[in-house]
């Protein structure tokens, strides 16, 4: 595998059955995402956006194909495996952010950390810039509940790139936000793309999100309709 792909998707099908009907959410999708791109996958729903993008975070199986993310086949790979692929080389970011209710925004951010058994003072250090990144600095304490929806999704940004991840995966980021809050979150995601060459793949409708992508792929019932450099 050429070592400027983060993820490379060779005849990727999936099938689900709906009673005696077999739906083709993906239909031998082939594609590769370089390091450093910043792209879109876009179609209408059920086009298979989000199975795409669950296939590459190892979330779901593909029914056939072969799925590398970093250069490893992760279709093949145990349970356990995948779970250490997720919390090592790939960041999430959900429509419905996911954050811990119970835990700050600085607790939320560190999770991942702790997971990996990371020294305080690194954690410390990692958060607190990542709160600044995202223009969270000083509302570190703050529980979800006391933060508006773009603040919210501003911390699972951050969470995302704790742990140095080769690709954030962001499944319909501003869907939950209005306009302005959108722009600003794509501004900040190209920022960090641009800066730490972080590789960023969003599935969405939204045309704001399309216009930033500097690469769009286009889904049509499971297949790749087209796929341009902008």
């Amino acid at each position: 595998m050429d070592t400027k792909i983060a993820i490379e998707l060779v005849d990727v099908t999936r099938l689900y059955k709906s009673g005696d009907q077999e739906i083709h959410a993906l239909d031998h999708v082939s594609l590769d995402i370089q390091k450093g791109d910043f792209a879109v996958i876009a179609g209408p729903s059920g086009s298979g956006k989000t199975t795409l993008l669950n296939i590459i975070g190892g979330l779901d199986t593909p029914t056939s194909g072969q799925v590398n993310v970093d250069g490893r086949d992760i279709a093949s790979m145990s349970r356990k495996e995948l779970a250490r692929m997720r919390l090592n080389r790939i960041g999430f970011v959900f429509q419905a952010y996911n954050l811990i209710p119970v835990l700050s925004a600085y607790e939320n951010i560190e999770y991942p950390m702790l997971l990996k058994k990371v020294p305080a003072l690194k954690r410390r250090e990692k958060v607190m810039s990542l709160l600044k990144a995202v223009s969270l600095d000083g509302m570190e304490n703050r529980r979800p509940q006391a933060m508006s929806g773009g603040q919210q999704q501003r911390v699972a940004i951050a969470r995302s790139l704790v742990n140095d991840p080769v690709i954030v995966l962001a499944d319909e980021p501003t869907a939950n936000v209005d306009s302005t809050t959108a722009k600003a979150l794509m501004e900040l995601m190209s920022g960090l793309n641009t800066k730490n060459g972080t590789t960023f793949l969003f599935s969405t409708h939204d045309p704001l999100v399309m216009s930033e992508a500097r690469r769009m792929i286009r889904l049509h019932d499971g297949k790749v309709e087209s796929d341009e450099n902008r």
